[in-house]
């Protein structure tokens, strides 16, 4: 069973094994997070075209050698031996990993997710049933838009001034409470009025 986790993924070494369309996928998860991307591989899918500024690529079959520094690795080749052997390594050096082709021999796996600015849902179902986790997924985008980010991101800025203000738990929680019942006019209109 996997434990649901948040990690600040800034500027942590990020390498991903495998050139081709899974990799891409998870190439960009990690670029909406802030990772540092090296992909390693001897080709690249056409994809990669469109990240390829953002990203190192190392046009190399694997070795060991590429993976000693990472924060995190993910196996994402065509050959399941391969992974394995990825998988293996990292266990043994104490780098998270996750070999997209047998989440057995992952150290974590990663969730579908919506991601709206600092507003992030994730669904799992610890690898039992992908497409399930990304249907769940695909109604929770209806309900939860774009204008989340900004709703999430002004609530973030008023709960700061209230926990900054001189009042007892009880208050500061009340008040707190009391935000989650208001609109992102609302909202602005009362960040307005506390000079945030």
């Amino acid at each position: 069973m996997y434990y649901p986790i948040m990690i600040d993924l800034a500027h942590q070494k990020i390498t991903i094994i495998g050139g081709g369309r899974v990799a891409y996928r998870k190439t960009l998860n990690f670029l909406a997070f802030e990772g540092e991307v090296t992909v390693v591989s001897p080709s690249f899918a056409a994809d990669f075209d469109a990240v390829k500024a953002r990203i190192k690529m190392t046009y190399e079959a694997y070795e060991e050698r590429h993976i000693k520094e990472s924060f995190l690795v993910v196996a994402a080749t065509d050959n399941k031996s391969l992974n394995t052997e990825i998988g293996a390594c990292c266990k043994a050096h104490g780098i998270l990993c996750n070999v997209t082709s047998n989440p057995a021999l992952s150290t974590f796996i990663v969730p579908s997710f919506i991601k709206r600015g600092e507003l992030v849902i994730s669904v799992s179902t610890g690898g039992n049933s992908p497409g399930l986790a990304k249907k769940i997924k695909k109604k929770l985008e209806g309900q939860y838009d774009e204008s989340y980010g900004e709703y999430v991101e002004v609530l973030g800025r008023i709960r700061q001034l209230v926990i900054d203000k001189d009042l007892n738990e009880t208050e500061k929680r009340e008040r707190l409470n009391r935000l989650l019942e208001m609109n992102i006019k609302q909202l602005k209109e009362l960040l307005s009025e506390l000079g945030g």
